[in-house]
């Protein structure tokens, strides 16, 4: 009876100190500019380790995971992630589904002017393959004639569908794309034997490389910078001044060391491109 009560006791007491902390802690970014009050709510597509992956547990991890929820912290803010697959995450964004693509889109002068765009990060991409695979690869232009496989409605299938015509109009043959929703249903296929070879970002395909499921022949194609991107204005100077205290404090190059991505070499965390036009 004595521990029951006693582990009562620490509950309410940490409830309550709970309360208090939330209760002290004012939003620092109001109702009228979020989705919802007191809370940054953030589509996420959870198939890309490191960046943001489903652990063993079914819980959300991630370099994506762990940024998003000190940004929140830093503003006073609830964490919500949604998730969903890449193609609809900018219209959900327009219609206000939610606050921020939390994903690390790429960014691209066409996106800067539908969000508001704040580059956190660098990313290119990488071809890979089974590490079995006997398919060498030494350049993009090997690919003509084969089956890829690439994630549906991102940067990666637009630069390399770009890339691919450029082939074409040179006499090369067209390279074979079979598209899908996720890297992780990319390369599931290419393991089945259905794809000579994947396209992903670099760090999802050097963990892949590390589980042992693929091999990287070429890497750090059409490099750029990832971004956090908002429908809000206000909400997206809010999370830039919270990038920059997260910065000031260490917090950003560690998360960046743990999960071995590649940091911005001189971030602002500015706001970059005009975004989308006023209403």
């Amino acid at each position: 009876m004595r521990v029951s009560k006693l582990v009562y006791g620490l509950f309410i007491g940490a409830a309550l100190c709970g309360q208090a902390m939330a209760q002290s802690c004012t939003p620092k970014v109001s109702a009228e500019h979020l989705v919802a009050p007191g809370k940054l709510q953030m589509s996420i597509n959870p198939t890309l380790p490191p960046q943001q992956f489903v652990d063993e547990k079914g819980e959300l991890q991630g370099l994506n995971v762990e940024l998003g929820r000190t940004v929140a912290q830093k503003l006073c803010l609830e964490p919500v992630f949604i998730r969903m697959d890449m193609p609809p995450m900018v219209p959900a964004l327009q219609a206000g589904r939610f606050d921020a693509i939390n994903t690390g889109m790429f960014w691209t002068e066409e996106r800067s002017k539908l969000m508001f765009m704040i580059p956190y990060g660098q990313q290119a991409m990488s071809i890979f393959t089974v590490p079995t695979s006997t398919f060498k690869i030494t350049k993009f232009e090997d690919l003509s004639g084969h089956v890829v496989g690439i994630e549906t409605g991102t940067y990666q299938e637009r630069k390399s569908r770009e890339f691919n015509a450029l082939m074409v109009e040179k006499g090369l043959k067209t390279i074979d794309f079979r598209t899908f929703q996720t890297a992780s249903e990319t390369t599931a296929a290419l393991r089945a034997g259905q794809l000579e070879a994947a396209i992903n970002s670099d760090d999802t395909a050097l963990t892949y490389v590390e589980r042992g499921i693929a091999k990287v022949w070429v890497s750090g194609i059409y490099g750029t910078d990832i971004t956090l991107d908002f429908r809000d204005k206000t909400t997206a100077l809010a999370v830039s001044g919270a990038l920059k205290q997260i910065k000031a404090e260490g917090l950003y190059d560690k998360l960046f060391e743990k999960f071995k991505m590649t940091r911005l070499t001189n971030p602002t965390f500015d706001i970059r491109g005009p975004g989308p036009a006023p209403r």
